[in-house]
């Protein structure tokens, strides 16, 4: 003999109505593969920023002569004392990868600091010697490898308005790639390519001699 539909019990309508959501966030899935149909459950990103604004200008008279690109692994742990790893600590494993530009201040020169010869064939110059830019992190070639955090640490992330905030590993990695620029010769490079600059110009200008002098020597 047939059950009713008013004899179904209650738990099973509502099993029912469960199994019908299902159906129905799987018939969006499956829409969403189909080309040319527009998966209704998807997001819509809208960039709201305002303009830009223009706050200062100022003149740059360096020559940058040479640039470095430096990347760094970053190891960064911060334990609480009396507390395991497993309660309270973080560690942040990052790779950091950066530019270093290095640049000879042309807008130095005085006029003591060019000499030229009557016939205008023969010129020195003294600069001063070159110096390093500010380091540039660089957010596409930059990323968090793993981050382990205790439990207190995850929990105070909920409450934070910045989670898993990666400026200490970020500044340590500025710092270090900064320290690798120091090392890496690349002012040496940049004089080196100052002086061949210099020397190509004022040569097609028709000086054939051009001695330059970096520091006060």
């Amino acid at each position: 003999m047939a059950t009713s539909l008013g004899r179904i019990p209650g738990w099973a309508k509502a099993l029912a109505a469960v199994a019908l959501v299902l159906v129905v966030l799987l018939a969006g899935l499956r829409l969403s593969v189909l080309p040319g149909l527009k998966d209704v459950f998807g997001t819509e990103t809208r960039d709201r920023s305002g303009p830009a604004l223009l706050e200062s200008v100022r003149d740059i008279s360096r020559y940058e002569a040479a640039s470095g690109n430096f990347q760094v692994v970053v190891d960064l742990e911060k334990d609480a004392a009396y507390l395991p790893d497993a309660v309270r600590g973080t560690r942040t494993l990052y790779v950091g990868a950066g530019t270093v530009d290095a640049y000879v201040d042309l807008g130095k020169l005085g006029d003591d600091d060019v000499t030229v010869n009557e016939d205008r064939t023969s010129a020195t110059l003294r600069l001063p010697h070159a110096a390093l830019g500010a380091p540039a992190l660089d957010p596409e070639r930059s990323y968090a490898v793993s981050k382990q955090r205790g439990l207190l640490d995850r929990l105070g992330d909920l409450f934070s308005d910045n989670p898993n905030g990666e400026q200490a590993v970020q500044r340590l990695a500025v710092r270090h790639i900064g320290e690798a620029a120091k090392e890496s010769g690349l002012t040496a490079r940049a004089e080196k390519n100052t002086t061949d600059m210099l020397e190509g110009l004022l040569g097609s200008l028709g000086f054939k001699e051009v001695r330059v002098r970096y520091g006060n020597g």
